[in-house]
């Protein structure tokens, strides 16, 4: 091997480690779909507020430090924060139907007490 190949191999190598390091340094797309997604859920738990108050702060939290995160272009914070915004909105959804099919509940075996009451008195 003749000392002007070395060195030509030596310069490909050096751009070749550039590359991979320019590479391994670009950041990830912004997670516009999780914050679609997380927006749109936090929407759709607001109607529950009064059932599931403590799930949908934390859920509107969470999007609002996503939103944050966007602004500075931290979007691997802006993705995890957004995707758990979207699972609080879902929970406070939960607990919300939770709450009705519980008052729901309470009804009817109010009404089958009365009916037995009725029944009774026959």
């Amino acid at each position: 091997m003749n000392p002007h190949s070395i060195k030509k191999n030596g310069r490909a190598i050096l751009v070749a480690c550039a590359a991979l390091a320019l590479a391994a340094c670009a950041s990830p797309p912004p997670p516009k779909e999780q914050m679609a997604v997380a927006n749109s859920a936090v929407d759709q738990a607001t109607g529950n507020a009064a059932e599931a108050p403590a799930e949908l702060s934390t859920a509107r939290d969470k999007l609002t430090r996503a939103n944050a995160a966007m602004a500075r272009q931290d979007y691997v914070a802006a993705r995890q924060l957004a995707d758990e915004a979207a699972a609080d909105a879902a929970l406070a959804q939960a607990t919300a139907r939770s709450a009705r099919a519980s008052r729901a509940l309470a009804e009817v075996r109010q009404s089958i007490q009365q009916l037995q009451a009725q029944l009774n008195r026959s």
